[in-house]
């Protein structure tokens, strides 16, 4: 399992680079403000940052406790996105609505984009962190050395 200092710096870096991308990109896309959406998107990032924490701790706990280990495959790699962008979403929904004074419908559909976009990231985030960072029980031993 990752260490709590591996898990901040996991958090912290995936929301940082998240948050440069998705704030001028929505701001484009929603014709808002670039402040507006910067505002939204540092308070959603703040919450985020917490909710990644604890998500990918739980989900590796269970993990864990139902396989014996935390490597991803490919189809729990999709499933693990798609629930940490569902209780997101859930979560940011009111925030949106009523900072940017919108209708819960135009919220939700700003928030619904917002998650696609990073359903998308994660996916390519942890992945990339994975292959950067990995955990020393996921490494192979050369064919050597097995005999």
């Amino acid at each position: 399992m990752r260490s709590t200092s591996d898990r901040i710096r996991h958090a912290v870096s995936f929301e940082i680079i998240g948050l440069a991308l998705i704030t001028p990109l929505g701001a484009f896309a929603f014709g808002m403000p670039v402040a507006d959406i910067g505002v939204v998107g540092v308070a959603s990032a703040t919450i985020a940052t917490g909710w990644n924490y604890l998500y990918n701790l739980g989900f590796d706990h269970v993990m864990q406790r139902l396989t014996g280990s935390t490597q991803k495959s490919l189809a729990v790699r999709v499933l693990h996105s798609v629930l940490f962008e569902g209780g997101l979403l859930l979560a940011l929904l009111p925030l949106i609505a009523w900072y940017l004074g919108v209708s819960l419908l135009q919220a939700f559909m700003m928030d619904v984009s917002f998650a696609l976009f990073y359903l998308v990231y994660a996916f390519v985030f942890n992945l990339a962190y994975d292959r950067i960072f990995p955990l020393p029980d996921w490494q192979q031993e050369p064919d050597a050395v097995r005999g």
